[in-house]
């Protein structure tokens, strides 16, 4: 049985090796302020901005900046999303049971949403 709740993509992780330059970049060229911030505010381990974007310090990475981390998902309902998820091939990660790894690779970490929350995202229509 297919889940019967909604969800939608909340975040999106991404691994950064100059953390400063990409707050200053979405902040300023885009408008998205920081939300939270793990750490301090001038040596963040990472932050998350209004919009969706969580930026990870990780000044020591050798590949193209911008790496991937994880997809976060918010759901109307957690308990019965992950009941579905986990008969699809998922693999469990350390972080616990509401984080699985795809099997191709890709991380998602599955959230409850408060109330109405999901109905209220999907309803905003900014291409209307």
């Amino acid at each position: 049985m297919a889940y019967q709740k909604k969800s939608y993509v909340e975040h999106i992780a991404v691994r950064v090796k100059d953390i400063q330059w990409h707050i200053r970049f979405f902040r300023e060229a885009l408008g998205m302020d920081v939300r939270s911030v793990d750490g301090s505010p001038e040596n963040p381990k990472q932050v998350w901005t209004i919009g969706g974007v969580q930026l990870i310090s990780d000044p020591s990475f050798a590949g193209p900046e911008g790496r991937l981390a994880h997809l976060g998902v918010m759901t109307e309902d957690l308990e019965a999303a992950l009941e579905e998820v986990y008969t699809r091939g998922v693999t469990q990660m350390p972080q616990g049971r509401n984080w699985v790894a795809l099997p191709d690779g890709l991380c998602v970490e599955i959230i409850q949403a408060k109330d109405n929350s999901v109905a209220e995202v999907l309803a905003v229509k900014p291409w209307a």
